[in-house]
C-alpha cells in the first residue's frame, strides 16, 4: 500500500485528492494516511471530509511514515520552505501549482533534488484534462505557432499570490504550445477588475492571457499557426483531479518524472515577471 501525506489543508485540493483516493477508491493500492494543516481546524476538516486517519503536528512528522508527499498551500511562497525537510529526507514530492514564488528559489530546490536523486514534480491539472490533450494533439497540424491566447478566471490582487493564484492555469497551458523561451511579460491593466497579460517569445511567437475577475469565464485557448487557427474551451474531466493524481502517484511509485525543469519553472518565471510589471505603470498620452 502506497502511503501518501499531504502538507496543507486550507486548499480545497487536499480534500479532493483524499476523496479521490480514500473514498472513491480510484487509485488502487494507495491511501492518504496523514495531513498537516495551517490551522488545526483546516486539518480537522480535511481529515473528516477526506477520511484521512492521521493529523500530524508538523510536516517533518511524515518522515519515515509515507512514500510520497503532496505539498498543497494556497500561496506558493509557502511551498518550498515546507517541502525542504521532506526533500532532505529523500521523500518524493508533488508540489501543487505554482511550484514556488521565485524562480531562483525553485532552481536551487530542483538542483538539490537532483543531487539527492529525489523525484519532484509540479503542474496545473488543466493541461492534464482530456479536452486540453485533444487540442494539443490537433494543434500539431497548425505547424509553427504564431500566437496563443488564453482566457480564464484570475484576481491579480488575490491575497494568495496575486496573479500567481489562478494565473498559473493559463500560463501553464499557454507555454505548452509556445515553448519556454519567453523574454518579456507584462500585465496591461484594465479600468476595472479584468486585465490582459502579454508575453513575448524569442521565437517571435506572441501570447496573451485574459485575466478575468468580473465575470464567470470558462478556460479557453485560441491558437494561430502557419496552417490555420483552432479555438477550444478547456472543459474538466468528470473528476478533474484524477489524471493529475494518477501522474504523481506513478511518480511516487516509480520515481519517473514526466515534467521538466522548464515546464515546472517556466510558468513561475512568467508569473514573476507579470507581478513585477504591475509596479512599472506607464501612462498613455491623451488629448491627441
Amino acid at each position: 500500500m502506497l502511503k501518501i501525506g499531504i502538507v496543507g489543508a486550507e486548499n480545497s485540493h487536499t480534500v479532493a485528492i483524499a476523496k479521490t483516493i480514500n473514498i472513491d477508491g480510484l487509485i488502487p493500492d494507495a491511501h492518504v494516511t496523514g495531513v498537516w494543516g495551517e490551522m488545526p481546524e483546516f486539518a480537522q476538516g480535511a481529515a473528516e471530509k477526506g477520511q484521512i486517519p492521521q493529523i500530524v503536528d508538523q510536516p517533518e512528522d511524515f518522515i519515515g511514515k509515507v512514500d510520497g508527499v503532496v505539498v498543497d498551500h494556497r500561496h506558493p511562497v509557502e511551498h518550498l520552505p515546507a517541502a525542504t525537510p521532506l526533500l532532505e529526507a529523500k521523500i518524493p514530492l508533488f508540489i501543487d501549482k505554482p511550484f514556488c514564488y521565485r524562480v531562483e528559489e525553485g532552481k536551487a530546490f530542483l538542483s538539490r533534488a537532483k543531487d539527492l536523486d529525489v523525484a519532484v514534480t509540479s503542474f496545473s491539472v488543466l493541461p492534464k484534462q482530456a479536452s486540453f490533450l485533444e487540442l494539443k494533439k490537433q494543434a500539431e497540424s497548425l505547424g509553427t505557432i504564431s500566437s496563443v491566447v488564453t482566457t480564464g478566471p484570475c484576481d491579480i490582487h488575490s491575497p494568495y499570490g496575486g496573479v500567481f493564484f489562478y494565473g498559473i492555469h493559463q500560463v501553464d497551458m499557454l507555454l505548452r504550445f509556445t515553448g519556454y523561451d519567453a523574454v518579456e511579460a507584462k500585465i496591461n491593466l484594465g479600468t476595472g477588475d479584468n486585465h490582459i497579460a502579454t508575453i513575448r517569445f524569442s521565437s517571435g511567437t506572441v501570447g496573451a492571457m485574459n485575466l478575468i475577475k468580473d465575470g464567470s469565464p470558462a478556460f479557453h485557448v485560441s491558437i494561430i499557426g502557419e496552417n490555420g487557427r483552432m479555438d477550444a474551451e478547456i472543459t474538466n474531466d468528470q473528476n478533474n483531479y484524477f489524471s493529475g493524481i494518477q501522474e504523481f502517484v506513478h511518480m511516487f511509485r516509480t520515481r519517473e518524472v514526466s515534467e521538466t525543469d522548464a515546464s515546472i519553472l517556466g510558468p513561475v518565471a512568467v508569473l514573476q515577471a507579470l507581478e513585477v510589471s504591475l509596479e512599472k505603470k506607464v501612462p498613455v498620452a491623451v488629448g491627441l
